[in-house]
């Protein structure tokens, strides 16, 4: 069994390559160059950028590039599954739809699952790296969907920006939030709901966003000892490791991993931003 994901999942080039996990990547553009997410354009380069007032741009991955990889897939007779990055957010898997139909035409045996994961980052990401314990456990496909759609539908993310306007030039939050959010220090937070970006709450300080980031988790989590929680930043580690750091101490999860944000999200969520990612109580 195959499986895909896209740089919306903000997982690290080596993952993909070290567990046979087929990358698509989404563009971005800076200036006059224009690459592929993860592979051509590295993050940092898209944190600079910003902060010299530039305004990377990003679009979907090509439907060449899905029409080819379904394509060499359904010629291999292997079953397929892709985790994409929520269709709230790119277009990307509406394109994967697509060229899946496409593709089905001429080869009506191809058994490709695609699940819209409504999740981003290494909310996506968590996603995958359960697809790829499962698929070397031996379990099947449909086994593998079911799994991954109930934890997708369990996925919160919280996250606070450095600057709302960033998201607000990408159409991903309304331009009043982001107004609001850029008086006396004041730090949104947000989540996401229906696969959407929504600011929840706003704070002073970013140490003040960082405790409330917390105390949600309590309120939200389940078994949160048990869980990998995952942490993404806007190209702020230092952030990250104490956001870290407040977490081991409070829950005790299993494991806490942190991710440099994609250029991808990267180019929208911009520097200084971090991102919690863990399972609530809800089914």
């Amino acid at each position: 069994m195959r499986i895909f994901a896209d740089s919306g999942s903000d997982l690290p080039k080596s993952f993909f390559e070290e567990n046979d996990v087929t990358l698509i990547p989404l563009r971005v553009l800076i200036d006059d160059k224009e690459g592929d997410d993860v592979l051509d354009i590295d993050s940092k380069e898209v944190f600079d950028a910003i902060r010299n007032g530039k305004h990377p741009k990003t679009s979907q991955a090509s439907p060449e590039l899905f029409h080819s990889t379904w394509k060499e897939l359904a010629e291999s007779g292997e079953d397929g599954l892709y985790i994409a990055f929520s269709s709230e957010l790119s277009g990307t898997y509406n394109t994967a739809v697509m060229m899946k139909d496409q593709v089905k035409e001429v080869n009506a045996n191809m058994n490709l699952v695609l699940i819209d994961s409504r999740c981003a980052s290494l909310g996506c990401g968590l996603l995958v790296k359960e697809a790829v314990r499962l698929r070397d456990a031996g379990r099947d496909v449909r086994t593998i969907e079911r799994k991954i759609r109930d934890m997708a539908n369990r996925m919160e993310h919280l996250f606070t920006v450095e600057d709302l306007d960033y998201l607000a030039k990408g159409g991903r939050v309304s331009k009043a939030s982001a107004f609001f959010g850029g008086l006396l220090n004041i730090k949104p937070l947000l989540h996401v709901e229906g696969g959407r970006l929504v600011p929840i709450e706003k704070h002073r300080g970013r140490k003040k966003v960082f405790r409330r980031m917390i105390e949600l988790m309590d309120e939200r989590g389940v078994e949160l000892s048990k869980q990998t929680i995952a942490i993404s930043h806007g190209d702020d580690e230092s952030a990250a490791l104490e956001v870290k750091a407040m977490i081991e101490e409070k829950f005790q999860p299993k494991n806490v991993e942190v991710h440099m944000i994609g250029s991808a999200i990267g180019s929208h969520a911009g520097p200084g931003t971090i991102a919690i990612f863990f399972l609530n109580k809800y089914n």
